[in-house]
This record gives structure tokens, C-alpha cells and sequence, in this order.
């Protein structure tokens, strides 16, 4: 698989609802390409309203630079390497709950953000969901 259908960004989706109802907690989930572009988003009921554009910066930085958001945040503090990343691409996050998605023959087919909870709360829905990939 080196491309992201919808069939299968809905399986990861589907997960991350599964995941995030698991431990309780409304998520907002958005699950883009490689190049950062939407293929499927979901709104739990009750899920924070502020937290959509989260979930979705997250989906599209972990796509942009594929790797996990927290490992970003750990290279953009003051004084690191890319400091000041977030202000690129029209606005990254630097903090945990977007991973990439990776198919099995190790090639990043897209990514998966995921806000409305603590942040390690969001992780581990993402981690969940990914999985599913």
C-alpha cells in the first residue's frame, strides 16, 4: 500500500472512536495523506470544539514531517534545532497526539491527529488507532 483510500483511513478512524470510548473521553480525530490533506475526520459527541483544528494541525504536521508531534516538540524547544517550526506550513503542533501511519512495508502513507483529551490521553488513542493501519 503506498497510498491512503478512504476504506482504510475509515478503519483508523473507526479504532481511534474505539479507543478514545475506551477510556471515556470525546476526541476529535482527523486522519490526512502525506501531503497533510484530509481524507476522513470525526467529531465525537461532546468532543471540545477547540480541539478540531488541534487534531487536524497535529494529523498535518506528523504527515509533513513524519514523525510522531511529541518527538517534534522535543527538537522545537528554545535553543533546539527547529526551534520556531510551528509557525510554518500555515501552523504545526509541537505536542503529542499526532503519529504517522505507516504501512507495513515501512512506507508513511499519512497520519493520524487526535485532540480532546490529556495529551497523553490523545497519544495513546493515536497509537491505538494507527495499529489498526
Amino acid at each position: 500500500m503506498s497510498t491512503l483510500n478512504l476504506e482504510t483511513a475509515t478503519r483508523v478512524l473507526t479504532a481511534g472512536q474505539e479507543a478514545a470510548a475506551g477510556i471515556g473521553v470525546a476526541m476529535n480525530i482527523a486522519v490526512v495523506d502525506t501531503a497533510g490533506n484530509l481524507v476522513t475526520f470525526s467529531r465525537m459527541d461532546g468532543a471540545w470544539i477547540g480541539s478540531i483544528d488541534v487534531a487536524l494541525k497535529k494529523a498535518k504536521t506528523s504527515a509533513l514531517f513524519p514523525m510522531p508531534t511529541a518527538a517534534i516538540g522535543g527538537l522545537s524547544q528554545p535553543g533546539g534545532p527547529i526551534y520556531g517550526i510551528e509557525s510554518t506550513n500555515g501552523g504545526l503542533i509541537s505536542f503529542g497526539g499526532g503519529v504517522p501511519l505507516t504501512a507495513g512495508d515501512g512506507t508513511v502513507v499519512g497520519a493520524i491527529g487526535v485532540s480532546g483529551g490529556m495529551v497523553d490521553q490523545d497519544v495513546a488513542v493515536a497509537e491505538a488507532a494507527a495499529k489498526a493501519l
